[in-house]
Order: C-alpha cells, then structure tokens, then sequence
C-alpha cells in the first residue's frame, strides 16, 4: 500500500482531483493530505473522494500552514464559514481516514474525537518525532490506530507495532535552484516499494517529487525543472530532471517550460515508456509539448506528482 504524503497546497490538491477524476488512483493508493489552508479546493476534493468512495487520509492538526487559524476565524455568514462546515460534514463521514500528527495538541485532539465516539484504532497518526513517542505510548496504550507513519529507526519499531507500521521517508533530493538539477540530471530515488514488506511494513510512504520542505509562498525561479519518476530495469524507482536552459534571470518562464519539455519528448521517445510507462500526467506534459503551450509553474508540479502516484498504484496493482 502506497501513501503519499501531500501538503494542501494548491496544484498538489489538483494533482489529487485529476487523478481521481479520471479513476487514475488505484485502490493500492491511500493519499494523505495535511491541509494548510481552508479552501474550497480542499473540501472540493475531499468530496470528491468520498463521492467515489475511495479513502483519503486527512490530517485535523498539521504543522505548517494556516489551516488551523483559517477554522478558528472564520465568521459566521462567510464563504469561509462554509468552508469550514463543508470540511466538517465531509470529515465526520465514513469515506476520510481521520488523522493526527503527533505533536503537543494530539492529546487534546484525541481527547475531543473520544467525546464524540471516534475510535482511536480507526486513526492514522503521524509519528515522526522521538521528543512525542511518550506521548504516543501515553495516549494509545493497547489500542493500535490504524496506520503508524513512521521513520525506519529502532526506536519507533519498539513502540508501533509491525502490523500498523507504514514507512515515511523523504525520498526527493531537493536542491537548492532548479538550475542545479542539471549536475545530476538522472538520479535513484526508491526501492520502498520492493522491500518494505520484508522490513516489516504494511506500506510505505514519501512527499512525492516535492519533498518535505514546506514554503509559504512560491518565487519567480530563474530556471523552469521538470522531475519525472520512472522504473529502471531492476525496478529501482529512478528520477529524472528536465531543466531549461535560458537560466540567466527570470524573464520568460514560457520559453523555459517548453526548454525543459522538449528534452522531456524526446527523452520519452527514446525510452521504452511509449508502451508502459505512458501516465495522464506525462501525455499532458507531452500535449503541452505538442502544442507549445505554457500552463504555469504550479501545474508543471502537478502534472509530475499525477505521473508519480498514478505510476505507483499501476506497479501496486500488477504486483
């Protein structure tokens, strides 16, 4: 079972709408949202999922991000405050995997979701942090949720059970200009996927090809990077990064996109993904190519996260 972890960042919640929009996520997929503002994209996907019935995991205290200030602002009589009923009727539905990381408010949170009759071993808790596995031992005692994000160490093995465990690992070397893909422009980047199992796992779990850094706002970058998963003939999970070249400022971020892409097309013919590697994700990339056209950074980000999930739960399906 795959889950990858997603911040509710706008073209990440899109990638997700797409993919399930167009019954490209397996059922060997379970996506997990820590949502980082009220917004009507995110109730809109949420409903979505729900209306298709396909499981979504839902994060209710997350640590970055303005979430939880947008819920406890909101007014009466605001689009806003529909928002926030909307994402309660959706959340108190059977269809969303409710969800906590833990950190100093899950104690509190826990202790609400009790009130209300929300079994503890229906949760999926992210476990990360040593400083809050006493807390976890505290809180849960002989109930085990059902699913435990977690690093592979020794010291969340002797906590979590192996029957719940999920393995979270940060899997993307990020870099720190887009223009530095280019030393390593094909690099490894997982094998979760084959041996989690036999590291005593029921599933793994990564931030995709965005990786765990979360910035509040985005910049005009002087370089345009494409990154795309594939599987190389060991079936190692290797990723490759298409990068413009026009990188001296930040003046045409179109002529960059379709820099990047071509290198993209024509890697594509070259390989072997003509026949089993073809993703909604990478034949929109390939639509753009064909038509020249530019959709904007955010949905550049999209299209690669599409092509990674949809491309795991194909690999999780024929295993």
């Amino acid at each position: 079972m795959y889950f990858p972890y997603v911040r509710g960042r706008q073209y990440e919640l899109l990638a997700l709408r797409e993919l399930i929009v167009n019954n490209r996520l397996t059922d060997c997929v379970i996506p997990i949202i820590e949502p980082v503002k009220l917004s009507p994209t995110l109730v809109n996907v949420m409903e979505e999922f729900v209306n298709r019935n396909h499981p979504v995991s839902i994060i209710r205290n997350p640590a970055v991000g303005t979430f939880v200030s947008d819920w406890e602002s909101a007014q009466e009589e605001t689009k806003e405050a529909g928002y926030k009923q909307r994402f309660a009727d959706q959340f108190d539905g059977s269809g969303i995997i409710k969800s906590l990381i833990m950190k100093k408010d899950a104690k509190k949170l826990l202790e609400s979701w009790n009130e209300r009759g929300i079994d503890k071993k229906d949760l999926l808790v992210v476990n990360t942090d040593r400083d809050w596995l006493g807390l976890y031992e505290e809180v849960f005692g002989e109930v085990d949720p059902r699913y435990v994000l977690m690093p592979d160490e020794s010291a969340f093995r002797r906590k979590v059970h192996r029957q719940h465990r999920v393995l979270l690992d940060d899997k993307f070397e990020k870099q720190d200009r887009n223009a530095d893909y280019q030393e390593t422009e094909d690099e490894f980047f997982s094998d979760d996927h084959l041996y989690y199992s036999d590291d005593g796992f029921i599933g793994f779990s990564d931030y995709s090809v965005v990786g765990n850094t979360y910035l509040e706002s985005g910049f005009a970058p002087y370089a345009v990077a494409i990154h795309i998963v594939y599987f190389a003939e060991d079936m190692t999970l290797r990723i490759r990064h298409f990068v413009s070249d026009s990188n001296e400022d930040i003046s045409n971020p179109a002529l960059k996109f379709y820099e990047a892409v071509s290198k993209l097309a024509k890697w594509y013919l070259d390989t072997d993904l003509h026949s089993n590697g073809k993703t909604l994700g990478l034949e929109l990339f390939l639509q753009h190519y064909k038509n020249q056209s530019y959709p904007g950074l955010g949905t550049v980000k999209k299209l690669s996260i599409m092509h990674h999930l949809e491309l795991m739960g194909r690999y999780l399906n024929e295993r």
